[in-house]
């Protein structure tokens, strides 16, 4: 049997000499001018776009676990900052979806995990004392709609973002159907 690189690498070389390639070419900037934050699962990869009339080049996708912005200067602001000042991207949307591996997500339980895949007892240690909290770091959510709405509070308020829309949104995994839980167009419309 295969390992899973070489099959990769195996269809790849196809791919490319056959030239499958050409109807994903597109530029680097979003034609459709908007940033999606959302979460890195399985069941999104096809059916986000498919529900939102996304198409390769239209929009610049961001995933973490859960969707969620856990750091005002981590990776994934960076990404959206970055995404805004020279990408071109004029809206932010972060969605998130019921039934996510985030939820209620046991820090305890994971700790463990990492010990039984090797990671000794004392790398822990020094994590922590070297100001990681572990459990902290590792904590999911009890409900995705105001985990969503604190990670659009976070991007909205932070001090590097422009005043645009930031809008905060949930997807049925099975359905695709998106629940909009936080618009983001009256913070940054002006009165007429």
């Amino acid at each position: 049997m295969k390992r899973l690189l070489d099959q990769i690498i195996e269809f790849n070389r196809s791919f490319v000499e056959q030239n499958m390639f050409e109807p994903y070419m597109t530029s680097k900037f979003p034609d459709k001018k908007f940033v999606v934050l959302t979460c890195m699962d399985t069941r999104l990869i096809e059916l986000l776009h498919a529900s939102m009339n996304i198409k390769n080049g239209d929009v610049k996708m961001i995933k973490s676990a859960g969707g969620v912005v856990s750091t005002a200067f981590g990776g994934i602001m960076r990404s959206i900052i970055v995404a805004i000042y020279e990408l071109g991207a004029e809206e932010v949307l972060v969605i998130g979806h019921y039934d996510c591996g985030m939820s209620n997500l046991n820090p305890q339980r994971m700790k463990q995990k990492f010990l039984e895949r090797g990671i000794e007892e004392r790398t822990l240690e020094i994590l922590e004392n070297s100001g990681l909290h572990i459990e902290r770091w590792l904590r999911g959510f009890e409900d995705v709609s105001e985990s969503i709405k604190s990670s659009v509070s976070l991007i909205r308020n932070h001090p590097l973002v422009p005043k645009i829309p930031v809008h905060g949104l949930v997807i049925d995994p099975k359905t695709g159907k998106l629940d909009v839980v936080d618009a983001g167009y009256e913070l940054t419309e002006q009165p007429k």
